[in-house]
């Protein structure tokens, strides 16, 4: 329970906070788990687009300052080698 004003600013920020984090992260999940499925799929014209779009969520999640760059950076760079493995 927050004791003065600014405790409480602070508090209504972190729940706005919080809540708009969760949304950015599991669009990342989501869009990593179609990406992995169709590469798993074995057909590189299916899986460019879900690799793409996965590859644009971590990049907006880094610029909204949810993920730090080199996690975004390692992630990205994982999906990428996986995907280049299929041509």
């Amino acid at each position: 329970m927050a004791n003065h004003a600014s405790a409480s600013k602070r508090n209504r920020q972190r729940i706005v906070r919080t809540l708009r984090n969760k949304g950015i992260r599991t669009n990342i999940r989501n869009a990593l788990k179609a990406a992995r499925a169709a590469i798993a799929a074995g057909d590189v014209n299916a899986a460019k687009e879900p690799v793409q779009k996965a590859s644009r969520a971590f990049a907006r999640a880094v610029t909204q300052g949810v993920l730090h760059k080199k996690t975004a950076s390692r992630s990205i760079s994982r999906l990428q080698s996986a995907f280049a493995q299929l041509s």
